[in-house]
């Protein structure tokens, strides 16, 4: 009978021992950005999903954030803005059509733009447009745009 109770005093102690609590965070999207152990850092579980959330970034994903491009579906003018970060990447912007990748708009980013450029597209036929922007590391980055 001792050995008994001593078997089942060692399977609680061992049981106990080795739970451990999971810390699910999420973005405010509602996707799980992390699941793991709780540990006792010194960084709180927001700061902890914001510096994971930087390492999943792309570049690409971090160049759309400091970028705005409104509105979308266009009517007339299209409007787009972008912040210092992306203005020392910038090299060329270009808008194609997209049923015929014909290039029906083309700008060099100069310096006098001021990190804004407004296409006028009240000329152009409905349909979807493709605005690329090429970059000094020669990368291209592509939205499509929809005017109505």
């Amino acid at each position: 009978m001792k050995k008994i109770a001593i078997g089942i005093g060692l399977l609680m102690l061992v049981s106990v021992k080795a739970q451990t609590t999971l810390i699910f965070d999420y973005d405010a999207a509602g996707n799980q950005i992390y699941r793991g152990p709780n540990t006792t850092s010194s960084k709180t579980s927001e700061e902890t999903a914001f510096s994971l959330q930087e390492e999943i970034l792309s570049e690409e994903d971090k160049f759309w954030l400091n970028m705005r491009i409104y509105p979308v579906p266009v009517k007339d003018i299209l409007t787009i803005d972008w912040n210092e970060d992306n203005d020392s990447l910038i090299k060329h912007i270009t808008l194609y059509q997209h049923s015929t990748l014909a290039n029906v708009y083309q700008k060099q980013k100069m310096p006098n733009d001021n990190r804004h450029l407004e296409i006028n597209m009240s000329g152009f036929y409905p349909g979807v447009y493709i605005l690329s922007f090429e970059l000094y590391d020669g990368n291209v980055i592509s939205k499509n745009i929809v005017k109505e």
